[in-house]
């Protein structure tokens, strides 16, 4: 009728389960027919329950009638009458009572499916006591059907018992071969073990010998010049890394371990992209310069690296190829724990830059890449399995391409690089090919909170200092590295170094400290506090034939850097004292440290840059 009407009731009880019992009362018709088909079936008198009740309860009350009379009759009659009636009484027997039968279920076929058929008793039929004869050859043939089974039974025992003793000393033979093999090679592999810790120490030992003056000028020697050389300061060349596999493949990306100081990760791959081929992680540590510590090779190049901070011995890798994948330096494979693949969903284009993130709600590993097909993918290790979810898509305003028959197809932004803010979780910097670095959030996957117009071209890295909250640093192949603060829409300071920068980082001393790295081979210290204009220390690493620097990273304590270049060799530079010299304390005052000391120092020269544009 196409109306709305009112329903005057509705159930609102559902009815799961039912189960019927098996008890009857015995007042009702169906336990008075139990009851007169049970007392037949005894062949005792059909008494019915009803009558059996009536006569107990008659029997009662003639009891408490006679009581009452005989009450009556002593208080009437005297002695003589109560005698009179005991003599009565002990002359009529009282009448027998009738045992209650318990009333069963005749429906209840639980109970009837449960008995068992007893077996006839087996007896022969003797002289004295002459037996039907149909009744015994019946149970006769029984016996034996039931004596036929029992021996087939008997022999299926015997001829299992005679094979289980063949069995047991085959397979007692085979353990004791094992055994062998096994005990020789667990001899072997703990002799090799034993061998290899002896022989990395004697290596060491021997390494510190041979490199005994670039030891002492690691731990002893600071550069006394420095006092004339007027705020300027030197890196001092400490050991190369190289290795003989690594020489065709440049230094794709570099990490410190968080928990050994001494220890670091090495990717190895290829810029060129016409020439792309097998690549390389290693790890090496300063105390053995001459060989890597782990070795591990990959059927394409590795184009990023990242260090877990409360799993030193996980390593995030990004591939060429768009896969992504976990080593775990425990384990004594060439190849990676958890690996992506097509249908776990991998990028289409070469992953840029991996980061590890807090653990999820359910305290599984997280961690997150950014790729030229423009998606910023979360990878969560589940059960094992590398699960992916796509944060956020580059998408670049205004720009769309024709497609067939006059579609409009949307274009993606290449993601380069991206960085995670120190303390806010959520937020977060994507830099990109075309230039722009975009600040976006994890709660947001279709919108930025906000895009800088930041280079002419890609972003080679994009990094939060590691003190102010609002600051982070930008580099490019525009030649220029640029500071900003995120709340601005321009950069604070802008830095030309003539040449393409392939890299950047802060200094974990400073806030105010930050290194670059050029093309040209050269490697650029900055200290704002010092000097906002031009860098403390601009020195020549590689050599210029054929070669370039691609990446730098501070050393969390010590006061080197290490540097890659395009031939697979990792140089380690000390820095001279003018490069981490540390503000002076005023006469009767102590020299303050920490955070605070630093943010303070960075936030009094972002002010001097604001008053000027203030003021215009």
């Amino acid at each position: 009728e196409r109306a709305y009407k009112p329903v005057s009731y509705v159930d609102q009880m559902a009815i799961h389960f039912t189960l019927n019992g098996n008890m009857i009362l015995k007042d009702s018709d169906e336990g008075r027919r139990q009851s007169i088909r049970l007392s037949t079936a005894a062949e005792k008198t059909p008494v019915e329950t009803s009558a059996v009740t009536s006569e107990e309860e008659e029997i009662k009350d003639e009891e408490s009638t006679g009581d009452t009379e005989a009450a009556g009759a002593e208080e009437a009659e005297g002695p003589g009458a109560v005698e009179a009636a005991e003599a009565a009484e002990a002359e009529e027997p009282p009448p027998p009572r009738v045992k209650e039968q318990k009333l069963a279920n005749q429906f209840n076929f639980i109970e009837r499916a449960s008995r068992t058929l007893n077996n006839p008793m087996r007896e022969r039929a003797s002289q004295s006591e002459p037996t039907p004869r149909k009744t015994f050859s019946a149970t006769a043939n029984q016996w034996k059907i039931y004596d036929a089974y029992v021996e087939e039974l008997q022999k299926m025992e015997r001829s299992k018992e005679k094979e289980k003793p063949k069995a047991q000393i085959a397979k007692r033979e085979e353990e004791k071969k094992k055994g062998r093999k096994l005990t020789t090679l667990e001899l072997q592999s703990d002799d090799i073990n034993k061998i290899s810790k002896a022989a990395k120490i004697m290596e060491r030992m021997v390494n510190q010998n041979t490199f005994d003056d670039i030891a002492q000028d690691f731990k002893y020697f600071e550069d006394a010049s420095d006092e004339y050389r007027d705020q300027q300061g030197t890196l001092l060349p400490l050991w190369k890394f190289q290795y003989e596999k690594t020489k065709r493949l440049a230094v794709t990306a570099i990490s410190w371990n968080p928990k050994y100081k001494d220890l670091f990760a090495v990717g190895y791959g290829s810029y060129d992209f016409m020439k792309q081929g097998q690549g390389m992680l290693l790890l090496y540590t300063m105390k053995n310069p001459s060989f890597p510590e782990y070795v591990f090779s990959s059927e394409t190049g590795i184009m990023c690296l990242d260090f877990h901070n409360d799993h030193p011995y996980l390593v995030a890798v990004g591939f060429y190829d768009g896969n992504v994948a976990i080593y775990n330096l425990k384990k004594a494979t060439s190849q990676p724990s958890y690996k992506s693949s097509a249908k776990s969903g991998k990028h289409t284009e070469p992953v840029w830059q991996v980061k590890w993130q807090k653990d999820d709600m359910d305290n599984n590993l997280n961690f997150f890449s950014v790729s030229s097909d423009g998606r910023i993918v979360s990878w969560t290790l589940v059960k094992n399995e590398l699960v992916h979810t796509d944060v956020i898509k580059l998408s670049v305003e205004g720009t769309t391409m024709q497609g067939p028959e006059g579609l409009q197809l949307q274009t993606f932004g290449c993601g380069t690089s991206f960085d995670f803010h120190k303390k806010i979780d959520y937020l977060f910097l994507v830099g990109t090919e075309e230039g722009k670095i975009y600040k976006c959030s994890k709660c947001y996957s279709s919108q930025f909170l906000d895009v800088f117009e930041a280079h002419h071209m890609a972003v080679d890295s994009v990094s939060w200092n590691p003190y102010h909250l609002k600051v982070f640093i930008s580099c490019s192949s525009d030649w220029t590295v640029k500071i900003w603060d995120h709340t601005i829409k321009t950069p604070m300071f802008i830095y030309d170094l003539n040449s393409a920068v392939g890299d950047v980082a802060w200094s974990p001393y400073s806030s105010t400290v930050f290194a670059a790295v050029t093309t040209d081979g050269k490697a650029h210290v900055f200290d704002l506090n010092i000097n906002k204009y031009e860098a403390l220390c601009t020195q020549l690493v590689v050599s210029k034939k054929k070669n370039k620097i691609t990446h730098i990273q501070f050393n969390p304590v010590y006061p080197i850097v290490i540097i890659g270049d395009e031939r697979g060799h990792v140089t380690s530079l000390k820095l001279s004292p003018n490069l981490r010299r540390m503000p002076k304390a005023k006469k009767g005052q102590e020299v303050k440290k920490g955070p605070e000391v630093e943010i303070a120092k960075l936030d009094k020269l972002l002010s001097l840059v604001r008053e000027p544009e203030s003021q215009a």
